[in-house]
């Protein structure tokens, strides 16, 4: 899912699209040019380039996780501890800083990963032709660019911060209400404090609404930093081919939607099910 959304969201994603023969009044033929759909992004790739092609960035995927993550809950977790001493504790202004500072400390600390992988995915071979590996990778967005190449779309990132603190604003605002919901509908006092498996069930669909929400609002950066990362684009801080792509006009800026959300939004909501159950059982 992450390699064909990738593909979609890239200005490459001309190459994959099908050509509808209509036939007009008089006889003659026209091609329409129609965005691909995932689907058909899938099976191109896997006639074209072989089901191997599906796993292109897994690697750096599998070494980014872990420290984004932990560098992004750490984030959140001791700003929001912090803030609640200065700001209403738990308010909504409490939520929004400390998922944008949360947002972009992990950013800044882990764009080179993401910045190879996007390029690896992006890389199209034929079936039977050698693929760059991620250390031929780096190699030669170093040779390219330099140190700053490391760092190409993280301006689009920055703006995603958007998206972040839209997510946690929502999710800690449905977390809230399910919570005053239980309390009002438990009589043993002594028993708020204690989570049953409904609470964190509950916490999952929070995590999946909010997600929804956020990405279907800011998912227009998605599509601007994966073409900041293409190989040969020039400006760092907008594409030349965001808009006015041939065929998509701005509708380009949702290419890949879809897909993106069948695949973030049940990996947020069991994201946000671990942490909770983890916070919960650590602090018990």
């Amino acid at each position: 899912m992450e390699v064909v959304k990738t593909r979609l969201q890239s200005s490459s994603v001309t190459f994959y699209i099908s050509e509808v023969q209509l036939n007009t009044v008089n006889g003659a033929s026209v091609a329409r040019v129609a965005p691909p759909g995932p689907l058909h992004c899938l099976k191109l790739i896997l006639e074209k380039e072989g089901p191997r092609s599906l796993l292109r960035g897994l690697g750096p995927n599998i070494v980014g996780v872990a420290p984004s993550r932990a560098i992004y809950f750490g984030a959140y977790s001791a700003a929001k501890e912090k803030l609640n001493g200065v700001l209403e504790p738990d308010s909504t202004q409490v939520h929004m800083v400390s998922a944008g500072l949360a947002g972009f400390t992990a950013i800044t600390a882990t764009n080179p990963i993401w910045l190879i992988k996007t390029r690896l995915q992006l890389e199209t071979r034929n079936k039977g032709e050698r693929r760059m590996n991620a250390f031929e990778c780096v190699r030669r967005v170093y040779q390219m660019d330099g140190l700053r190449g490391f760092y190409r779309g993280m301006s689009a990132s920055y703006a995603g911060i958007s998206e972040t603190v839209m997510h946690f604003v929502i999710y800690e605002g449905i977390k809230r209400k399910l919570l005053e919901y239980k309390a009002r509908s438990s009589m043993d006092k002594e028993e708020e404090t204690v989570k049953e498996a409904s609470d964190f069930v509950a916490m999952m669909f929070a995590a999946a609404t909010s997600k929804t929400c956020a990405t279907s609002v800011a998912y227009p950066h998605e599509v601007i930093r994966t073409r900041l990362r293409e190989e040969g684009q020039v400006s760092l801080l907008l594409p030349d081919s965001a808009v006015g792509i041939p065929g998509g006009g701005y509708r380009a800026l949702y290419h890949g939607l879809t897909t993106h959300l069948v695949r973030q939004i049940p990996n947020t909501a069991i994201m946000m099910f671990t942490y909770e159950v983890v916070v919960y059982l650590l602090g018990r």
